[in-house]
């Protein structure tokens, strides 16, 4: 075989039937054209904008580019109390865990009929039900860091939505903290299952794993720790976000759910 066979034989032509020849024809013209359009398309857009106009402004600009948040920290230092909040508050991040839906019997918000009775007490039998807990309901709701002031509040908002007619606390009493605020020691998920958790998983409300039922987390356990800190964290089925205590943190959530998981290992 001669040196030109060869070398033919190592530089064959990609193109070897007339149909891929003409693809080839129609790409070589067509894709300069498209690149064409795109850039004058481009530069045609660039010309219209308008640099003088106030959407072009240096302040608007930079509003444009501006984060979607911006990152705040807590002021950890000195202990500054924060200020109360509103009954309404307390009651959408603590207290419609149960009494949104009637979980665990309790009356349900706005319920005239489930409150009747209750509305035709007094305020201070009342508050001392929240405090001391009652039946399902934990002591001082399942809210921990809640002051008998706050706690007030919120028993006067809910009470209201079914046809009571109290007044707001005065501000005054503001100044007396829950005992548990003074308290600063290691994560106890025993006291975090005790004063949130149990108003449903003491009983299997809304369909809560009772603690203890190894059947009824078996299947979670199998989901993994991680999946289970997340839930308890982000909320899920009739559970809300934080078990319904929006003061508790990570790391309390965390041991509440490593407590209820040591019951049933």
């Amino acid at each position: 075989m001669s040196q030109n066979e060869h070398a033919a034989e190592g530089h064959e032509s990609p193109i070897k039937t007339p149909k891929q020849l003409i693809v080839t024809v129609v790409l070589a013209f067509l894709v300069p054209i498209l690149l064409i359009v795109m850039i004058s398309q481009f530069v045609a857009n660039i010309r219209s904008v308008d640099m003088d106009s106030a959407a072009m402004s240096p302040n608007a600009v930079a509003t444009r580019l501006k984060p979607v948040g911006d990152l705040a920290f807590a002021d950890a230092g000195d202990g500054a109390a924060r200020a109360p909040r509103s009954g309404e508050e307390i009651y959408k991040s603590v207290c419609s865990a149960c009494h949104a839906s009637g979980a665990a019997g309790a009356p349900k918000f706005g319920d005239q009929a489930a409150w009747a009775a209750r509305v035709n007490l007094d305020m201070k039998t009342l508050l001392a039900s929240v405090i001391q807990g009652k039946n399902a309901m934990p002591p001082r709701g399942g809210g921990a860091d809640l002051s008998d002031f706050e706690l007030e509040r919120a028993v006067v908002y809910i009470a209201n939505a079914a046809g009571g007619k109290f007044a707001e606390p005065a501000a005054a009493a503001a100044a007396a903290p829950a005992p548990e605020q003074a308290a600063a020691g290691s994560v106890d998920g025993k006291k975090i299952y005790d004063t949130t958790c149990f108003a449903c998983h003491a009983t299997g409300a809304a369909g809560a794993p009772k603690a203890g039922d190894k059947a009824a987390w078996e299947a979670r356990l199998k989901s993994g720790m991680n999946a289970l800190y997340a839930n308890s964290l982000k909320g899920k089925g009739a559970m809300p976000p934080k078990g319904g205590n929006a003061a508790l943190g990570e790391a309390e959530l965390r041991a509440a759910v490593d407590y209820l998981v040591g019951l049933v290992k």
